[in-house]
């Protein structure tokens, strides 16, 4: 008796649709009346198999939270490399025993070349005072014979680009009084490549569990379509259209993308929430300005919307095929 009533009941809301479609108003009223007509059957398909559509979201939502986590994590590393990046400098080292008077010719001949904003000379006298003041090391350099730190000029760059640094580093090593070169950003352009790649891998990843969240929602809207098989062909042979049959299969697919959307967002802003502490605490540790937050409104906007396109285009695809 149950089972009956369920193409006997679509077949009623079928009719209702097909004649609304038909009312001789604006085609604006038509089109809106129908689309609510598929949003409140569509709601009430999710809410006959709660603990199925539950099992469905947390699955869409857990994997939408790991590139959507990806992604806001990699945000605050990036605005953080961005403020502990200082000016890129590169360090002039000379020989251990070369003399104070060729450290300032060498230091004279850097301020002429055109690529560099100022020196700075570090004579190995200080060097080695602010090494001794070092806690754990003082007992070891007083136990050397002699000064182990050779004269350094720190040049700052007028050109911070990575090539006009490297260009002016390859002039200087070429001299014959400088002993080696540093280029003292190089740990900011690894850092900085390696949230590039860090950037890809998350972008690969959602692409991954993006084309998963159409393969779930298209695998859903199949079994939706087999399960009221009957309900259909009532509803063709009674004449509804196949824009009326479509419509609650495809807002069943974009609200189960969008609310798995939501439970991925929530638990995002769950994972920052426990983290925060933690995170702020290690940060302050190591003198860094990090403190984790929630998404933005963009961001959240971008995260449920893309979700529910992306569950949209499952049923879609799904409904194309059937």
């Amino acid at each position: 008796m149950t089972t009956a009533c369920f193409p006997v009941r679509g077949a009623f809301i079928s009719i209702m649709g097909g004649w609304c479609e038909r009312l001789p108003c604006g085609s604006a009223m038509n089109w809106l009346f129908a689309h609510w007509n598929a949003c409140r059957r569509a709601l009430a398909r999710l809410a006959a198999a709660p603990l199925n559509t539950l099992l469905a979201l947390l699955g869409i939502g857990v994997a939408l939270a790991l590139p959507a986590g990806g992604h806001l994590l990699l945000t605050h590393l990036s605005a953080l490399t961005r403020s502990a990046s200082p000016t890129p400098q590169v360090t002039v080292f000379l020989a251990v025993d070369a003399e104070r008077k060729l450290s300032q010719g060498v230091e004279l001949r850097l301020q002429g070349l055109s690529g560099v904003a100022k020196t700075q000379m570090l004579a190995r006298e200080d060097t080695l005072t602010r090494m001794k003041a070092t806690e754990g090391l003082a007992d070891a350099i007083a136990a050397l014979p002699k000064n182990p730190f050779p004269d350094a000029i720190v040049v700052t760059p007028a050109d911070d680009s990575p090539a006009a640094i490297e260009r002016l580093a390859t002039i200087v090593r070429q001299w014959r009084d400088v002993e080696h070169v540093q280029i003292d950003a190089d740990w900011a352009r690894r850092l900085h490549a390696l949230v590039r790649l860090a950037n890809t891998g998350v972008l690969l990843l959602a692409t991954l569990l993006g084309i998963g969240l159409v393969t779930i929602t298209f695998n859903t809207i199949r079994l939706q379509v087999l399960s009221r098989q009957s309900e259909v062909e009532v509803s063709r042979l009674l004449g509804a259209t196949d824009a009326f049959i479509r419509r609650p299969f495809l807002w069943y697919g974009g609200m189960l993308g969008l609310l798995g959307g939501a439970m991925a967002w929530l638990i995002v802003s769950a994972a920052t929430l426990w983290l925060r502490l933690p995170v702020a605490e290690i940060a302050r540790l190591y003198g860094l300005d990090l403190m984790l937050t929630l998404p933005t409104a963009a961001e959240s906007a971008v995260l449920l919307g893309g979700a529910a396109l992306l569950g949209w285009l499952g049923a879609a695809l799904s409904m194309r095929q059937h």
